[in-house]
């Protein structure tokens, strides 16, 4: 037989052992519902005094440039010059020549030609004769 209190001490023991099961098997609770997709705050950029605020100009194209590139395509629309050998600079209207030609009258062909643009002040003749003369 057993005693009395050992009956008792096996239903307490296992009360206790299934208390502690039913403690460690319960479901976790139910996830909270998720907040709705938000961006997140951004800060605030500092704004710009209203001198900055305004984009940026183009660069100006240089003049200096821009009369010898006309130069360059006057040359090129002449017949009886050959371009290809000729450089173009200009400063302020003054025009230089730099290059090879092959005949005199193509030099000067070529000076006549620069003369003709317009905003062209003076033209320096720089360019040698390779052939001929």
């Amino acid at each position: 037989m057993i005693p009395a209190y050992s009956k008792a001490m096996k239903a307490i023991l296992t009360a206790s052992i299934a208390l502690a099961l039913a403690a460690c098997s319960e479901p976790p609770p139910p996830p909270k519902p998720a907040a709705p997709a938000s961006p997140p705050p951004q800060a605030e950029a500092p704004k710009a005094p209203a001198s900055e605020a305004k984009a940026p100009e183009a660069p100006k194209p240089d003049p200096n440039k821009e009369l010898a590139s006309r130069v360059k395509r006057a040359l090129e629309g002449e017949a009886k010059i050959q371009a290809a050998g000729i450089d173009v600079t200009a400063t302020d209207g003054k025009v230089t020549l730099w290059g090879t030609t092959a005949t005199a009258a193509e030099r000067n062909r070529a000076g006549q030609a620069a003369a003709k643009v317009d905003g062209v002040t003076s033209v320096d003749n720089q360019l040698k004769v390779v052939k001929g003369s």
